[in-house]
């Protein structure tokens, strides 16, 4: 069940990103889930302990994770997107917010893209029109409007794209760019990754996206997933982002 309709590469070049249903199997997304939450130290059924709005969970590769990043549907679609080729497997899950029914705002709410660059020692902390990475955005719980699920600004990609090409391969440290992102993309209008345990958002690299606090009564399981271009992106270049990157400039 590896088929996308002709309309999909479309949408994604408009809007920035594409939501994929079913990228790995329910079944699998359940297993990948009990096991978060065995990590995380705490249970679905003790809401008492959800003392803190958001817990930050290390990637991992473990059981159902694994098998999670090599389904047969989520590569097909990153195929479709990036190019066959053009992105690096990766045996992990990124990063795992956690986040939890709760009257405080955690602090990292503000809209940005990500650090896309490796700096000095390899160090990472600048974003440029020549992004190393895109982000993936894995559910592994039911995400509603209420859930805290990540806010997309619609077509904010072609402005990113502008705004950063002035900038060049030194781009803008990472802390600062994200006023000056706000600003130029707050006219877009927004989505909100919401769906099932086994959806996947594959985002563009220069998609404005946010944080924002949990309204709802179920805590909110998403992994955000750096994936590794096999070649950096390049407005002259010839892969599918940079066709999509170039078509946003005009």
């Amino acid at each position: 069940m590896s088929h996308f309709d002709d309309s999909a590469i479309e949408r994604f070049a408009t809007d920035g990103f594409l939501k994929v249903e079913e990228a790995f199997p329910r079944e699998t997304g359940e297993r990948a889930l009990a096991l978060l939450w065995e990590r995380l130290g705490l249970s679905p059924g003790r809401p008492q302990e959800w003392t803190r709005p958001v817990v930050w969970l290390e990637p991992s590769g473990e059981g159902a994770l694994r098998e999670v990043m090599h389904s047969a549907r989520l590569t097909a679609a990153l195929d479709l997107v990036v190019g066959a080729g053009g992105w690096v497997p990766r045996p992990v899950i990124g990063m795992t917010p956690v986040r939890f029914p709760h009257p405080e705002d955690s602090g990292d709410t503000g809209w940005h893209i990500d650090q896309n660059v490796p700096g000095p020692d390899n160090a990472w902390g600048v974003v440029t029109d020549r992004s190393h990475t895109f982000l993936l955005l894995l559910l592994f719980s039911e995400v509603g409007p209420d859930d805290a699920p990540t806010r997309l600004r619609v077509g904010s990609h072609r402005d990113v794209a502008r705004v950063l090409e002035p900038y060049g391969e030194g781009g803008l440290p990472f802390f600062e760019s994200g006023p000056i992102l706000d600003e130029a993309t707050a006219h877009r209008p927004e989505a909100l990754a919401t769906g099932l345990p086994g959806d996947a958002y594959i985002c563009h690299p220069f998609l404005a996206h946010a944080a924002q606090r949990h309204r709802g009564s179920r805590p909110r399981f998403m992994s955000q997933v750096p994936m590794f271009l096999r070649t950096p992106l390049s407005p002259g270049g010839s892969t599918p982002l940079d066709q999509v990157t170039v078509g946003g400039r005009s």
